[in-house]
């Protein structure tokens, strides 16, 4: 039961090379009409929400030349948003469920803060290692906790997308189950709930990018805290 269930995540389309790996390019059925210089509804909605994400990340970003990045991070939340959204579709593979789509994204993210940091930065890094205030006695165990801390960020943001992907696929797939061997009544409960998932999934997909992209922010703008009266 268990290996069916699973199923629905695993790409099992070719035994070389899977084709729903090419799921995450159907982002481009959904880039505004700008780009094609045709001004459109859609286009103005896209905008509205995009000037309330950049208000958002602006009070996230200490530094005025840490203000480029936005469009990076603006940029992985629509990314992220997208390939989840497209999961909702029938027949349609969840990208972003799969570890090796979220752990590529973050890691790159999260190895080019901690260059960025510790070459550009490293007096900050070092005293970052230690909480201001802490005891003598525990500063080579804070210096384990705060290394570790920072180590396993990529890892978690990755599993974070992925497992709240996963869970709401499968709650729904279990539910589903059960639908052929149901009576009437318990067969329009079902249709209910998974209606009500559906919503639910639809609001995960826009929430679990938005803390994918703001934890990124985060971390940006952590590694810069330093000079951050010099700019």
């Amino acid at each position: 039961m268990m290996m069916n269930l699973f199923s629905i995540f695993d790409p099992s389309t070719s035994l070389n090379f899977s084709l729903n790996l090419l799921s995450m390019f159907y982002v481009v059925l959904f880039v505004p009409m700008i780009f094609w210089f045709i001004p459109s509804r859609m286009l103005m909605i896209y905008v509205m929400f995009l000037q309330v994400l950049m208000k958002e990340f602006f009070l996230l970003l200490n530094l005025k030349k840490n203000m480029y990045n936005i469009f990076i991070f603006l940029s992985v939340f629509i990314f992220i948003f997208l390939n989840n959204f497209i999961g909702m579709f029938p027949y349609i593979f969840v990208m972003s469920s799969q570890l090796t789509f979220s752990l590529s994204l973050s890691m790159v993210l999260w190895v080019s803060f901690m260059f960025y940091g510790w070459i550009y930065n490293s007096n900050h890094m070092f005293i970052h290692l230690v909480p201001q205030n802490t005891p003598g006695v525990l500063m080579p165990f804070m210096v384990l906790i705060e290394s570790l801390s920072n180590f396993i960020r990529a890892g978690t943001l990755s599993v974070r997308l992925s497992a709240n992907m996963i869970a709401g696929h499968l709650l729904m797939a279990l539910i589903s189950m059960n639908g052929e061997s149901s009576g009437v009544f318990l067969l329009l409960l079902i249709v209910v709930i998974q209606s009500l998932l559906v919503v639910l999934e639809l609001s995960v997909s826009l929430i679990q990018a938005y803390v994918f992209s703001v934890l990124s922010t985060l971390y940006s703008s952590e590694v810069n805290y330093e000079n951050k009266f010099l700019s």
